[in-house]
């Protein structure tokens, strides 16, 4: 019989797109809300063929666009369970909804999930919340202290500079996630977050619907949102779709005084998808995707960050149930 928290078949081998459906996905990374009009005239593609290609991705669960909020702090959850009992564990996590990813790994750590925390939340979330999760046997919650790329912002660089020039929308900016949001949230506003965070691109007179409000608040409100940085709305994708089949966490061990350095060189990479400064022995989680393993094996050796680092620890990422905020399919 299996446990509550094993829903059955979990996410399998991605067969890449083909090369115009990952530059539509790359510029939905880009601004989840685009329209199919200004992504055509972007990419130099007629209008009708890119929203085509686009619904069909969105339709088929390939991409999701959706809002991430940030409602707290962020914490990374590293998780090791009884034989038998890892996939659960993942799902679990994956199944809460302050969860922004969890990932089964082939390493040390069985499992490892990124969490929001509101303020004076995190005791309840170690000592009570955490140790519930099925087969759990032991758990090291780290704080984060600073991000300097997120998964929801993302992009490995499929797309020139003029391109995503041309599809950024104005005045939205990265979530921190280290940031406590504001609470003082109007009601109105509060419903928008939740229609966001459902599907990131309801028009603004279905998001005016959701709220009760006119369709011109609706959309004010979505820009006052983005831009204070509650709310970030980018394509969900797994990177195999993209050609980029191989995905691997680092936590990485350096000099106090060189953490800055190497996060800014680890960045410079498009195929490095996060990294952030945490507490604990290393200092830095990073997460990579890479063609192959060989090309994991020559960031991981031949990179200028390595000159800096003074220890690594590599765990291949096995299984994704939830990416950006989104479970898997």
């Amino acid at each position: 019989m299996t446990s509550e928290a094993n829903p059955g078949p979990g996410p399998g081998p991605a067969v890449a797109l083909d090369p115009l459906d990952r530059r539509i996905v790359a510029a939905l990374q880009i601004d989840g809300r685009a329209s199919w009009r200004r992504i055509a005239a972007a990419l130099g593609e007629p209008e009708r063929k890119v929203a085509r290609r686009g619904l069909r991705l969105l339709e088929s669960g390939d991409v999701a666009v959706r809002g991430l909020v940030v409602w707290g702090e962020t914490v990374i959850l590293r998780m090791n369970c009884r034989p038998g009992s890892v996939r659960d564990a993942a799902v679990a996590t994956a199944r809460r909804p302050d969860t922004i990813f969890s990932y089964v790994l082939a390493g040390a750590a069985d499992a490892v999930a990124e969490l929001q925390c509101p303020p004076g939340r995190l005791a309840s979330l170690m000592l009570d919340e955490v140790p519930v999760l099925p087969g759990l046997v032991q758990q090291q919650v780290s704080p984060v202290l600073r991000y300097f790329r997120t998964v929801h912002e993302w992009s490995p660089g499929i797309l020139d500079d003029a391109e995503v020039e041309a599809i950024a929308g104005p005045g939205a900016r990265p979530v921190d996630g280290v940031v406590v949001p504001r609470t003082d949230i109007a009601p109105d506003e509060r419903a928008v977050l939740a229609a966001l965070a459902e599907d990131g691109r309801l028009t603004n007179d279905e998001l005016a619907a959701a709220a009760g409000v006119s369709e011109a608040t609706a959309r004010r409100r979505v820009e006052s949102l983005t831009r204070a940085g509650l709310v970030s709305i980018r394509a969900a994708v797994e990177p195999a779709l993209l050609g980029l089949p191989v995905e691997a966490l680092l936590w990485i061990r350096t000099r106090p005084d060189e953490v800055e350095e190497v996060g800014r060189l680890l960045v410079e990479s498009p195929l490095v998808r996060y990294a952030a400064v945490v507490m604990g022995e290393h200092q830095l989680l990073v997460d990579v995707t890479q063609p192959s393993k060989t090309a994991l094996h020559a960031f991981l050796t031949e990179s200028p960050w390595v000159r800096r680092a003074e220890a690594v620890q590599s765990h291949l990422v096995v299984e994704a149930w939830k990416r950006s905020g989104v479970a898997a399919r």
